[in-house]
C-alpha cells in the first residue's frame, strides 16, 4: 500500500473548494500526489500528468514482459502449439476484419 503524508490527504469537500490550489501543488512538485478522502476513506488520487504517464508506461512494459515470459515458457514446453484460427473455429467464432 502507498503511504501518504498528512499534507497529501485532503477531503473531497476541501478539494472542491480549492481545486486549483491543489492542482498547482501537484503540478509544481510541492507534493507528489494528493489522496482525496470521502467519508474518511481514500477515494481517488491526483497525480501530475508526467507521473501518470510514467506509471502507465510502466504498466504497459510489465504487461509486455509477462506476455514475453509466457511465450518463452510455451516455446520451451512439449505441448502442441495451437493455431489461433483453429481454436476460433472449434468454438464457432471468427475474427471481425
Amino acid at each position: 500500500m502507498v503511504a501518504y503524508t498528512k499534507n497529501e490527504l485532503v477531503s473531497a469537500t476541501e478539494i472542491s473548494k480549492q481545486f486549483g490550489e491543489y492542482i498547482s501543488k501537484v503540478k509544481n512538485g510541492i507534493v507528489d500526489k494528493i489522496g482525496v478522502l470521502k467519508n474518511n476513506k481514500l477515494n481517488a488520487v491526483i497525480l501530475s500528468v508526467e507521473e501518470y504517464e510514467r506509471m502507465s508506461e510502466a504498466v504497459d512494459l510489465l504487461e509486455d514482459m509477462k506476455i514475453f515470459q509466457e511465450v518463452q515458457e510455451r516455446l520451451k514446453s512439449d505441448k502442441k502449439l495451437l493455431d489461433g484460427n483453429d481454436v476460433l473455429k472449434k468454438h464457432g467464432l471468427m475474427l471481425d476484419v
